[in-house]
């Protein structure tokens, strides 16, 4: 059985994530969405919160696990008994950071992992969870960056981010 991670801090999930994790669930037998909890990193929304935003929009994908973890990817994914990491790649920026992640993910593990990477659709290459901040915080229109499920959620959090 193939299990695959594919690891974020979902601060939210936006629509670039969902395409990569719908694709993702295609190749492999179970995909669990690691929601990372680092508490070094400042989140607008805490980790239960990006669970559940994350829960609400893959809830129809039968093959997809929530989960959050801390600390090493590797370490989790032994945990889990996962073989596969997937990341998702907007730019050629993107490719060099995850592939020194790659290397540096194999090199550190007890498990024999491979690291699966799946290009942004171009509709997303230029999402991220903080372009989502952004435009939340000057009111603007969330309807092409995150899913409709969690839009009010978003525009409560920057609303009662301005006060």
């Amino acid at each position: 059985m193939n299990i695959a991670v594919y690891a974020g801090s979902f601060d939210p999930i936006t629509k670039g994530h969902q395409d990569v994790i719908k694709r993702a669930a295609k190749i492999c037998d179970k995909l669990i969405v690691a929601v990372l909890n680092n508490n070094n990193k400042k989140y607008w929304f805490s980790l239960e919160e990006r669970k559940e935003l994350t829960r609400e929009v893959l809830k129809d994908i039968p093959n997809i696990e929530v989960k959050d973890f801390s600390g090493l990817l590797v370490n989790f994914m032994e945990q889990e008994g996962a073989n596969l990491v997937i990341r998702g790649l907007r730019a050629v920026s993107d490719y060099e950071y995850e592939l020194a992640l790659a290397y540096g993910n194999r090199e550190i593990a007890d498990i024999d992992i491979e690291t699966i990477f799946l290009p942004a659709s171009k509709e997303f290459l230029y999402l991220s969870s903080s372009v989502v901040r952004e435009v939340a915080m000057y009111d603007g229109k969330l309807e092409k960056f995150v899913d409709e499920r969690i839009i009010d959620k978003v525009k409560e959090r920057a609303f009662s981010l301005k006060k």
